[in-house]
């Protein structure tokens, strides 16, 4: 498996009280010059993309994901490491202790993986993807990006485009929960936005560095007249890509 780190650099809120670090998936050496037997783990970054949710925990098998509920358009800021194999996801309002989303995912050992909380007004889903790392190849001049369509479904689902240098990367109709593949791109500036004129639109520019790791979430509300949980483009910097 190649290498991947985790950054500390981050562009969407990551949770308070969180150290940014790489998971490494590997056995300590002991005093004694032993080494003990590995104990499988995965990685497991979680999203809060819920505009009516501020303070989520997501918990897997009963065992909380962090240290920290999770704000609106807020992560952990890192991969944090899990048990392998069946697990149930569930996410919940810290504040109630109510359950707004469950589902099962398997966690394969030393695999990364992504959790994102959706949805709004009672209707809430978890979507839960395998971040396909170990296909990626760090490339002079490439970095790497993908998306997330978090706001919730409308009459017409939004046309995405992420685009470098005049050349699409993506452009494409893009379904509420749908999370793409992770697409090579020109390292520099990159436009993007969403868009359905049926009150979702949203643009940005955003700088890829060179072998680097992001995803660009799009998330809030069609035509709501709250500015703070209208439609946008936020990103964040999953890590970077070693030879």
């Amino acid at each position: 498996m190649k290498r991947f780190l985790s950054s500390l650099h981050s562009y969407a809120k990551p949770a308070a009280g969180l150290l940014l670090a790489s998971v490494l998936f590997v056995a300590c050496k002991k005093d004694n010059d032993t080494i003990p037997p590995r104990v499988p783990q995965a990685g497991l970054m979680a999203f809060n993309l819920s505009p009516d949710q501020n303070a989520v925990v997501m918990s897997l098998g009963g065992s909380n994901l962090g240290n920290s509920s999770l704000g609106y358009n807020s992560y952990t800021g890192q991969y944090l490491p899990v048990y392998t194999g069946a697990r149930e996801v569930r996410s919940y309002d810290f504040n109630s202790g109510n359950t707004l989303a469950t589902s099962n995912f398997t966690f394969a050992d030393s695999g990364y993986y992504s959790a994102f909380l959706l949805g709004t007004t009672g209707n809430y889903r978890n979507v839960v993807v395998k971040d396909e790392l170990e296909t990626l190849t760090a490339t002079a001049g490439k970095a790497w990006v993908r998306y997330i369509n978090a706001i919730p479904d409308s009459v017409n689902a939004p046309t995405i485009n992420i685009a470098a240098g005049g050349t699409n990367v993506f452009n494409e109709t893009g379904t509420y929960g749908n999370v793409s593949s992770f697409a090579m791109v020109n390292a520099g500036e990159v436009s993007t936005s969403v868009t359905n004129g049926e009150g979702i639109a949203a643009t940005r520019n955003i700088t890829l560095e060179e072998n680097k790791v992001y995803t660009v979430m799009l998330t809030g509300l069609p035509g709501t007249t709250d500015s703070t949980r209208d439609a946008e483009v936020k990103f964040i910097l999953n890590g970077t890509i070693t030879p």
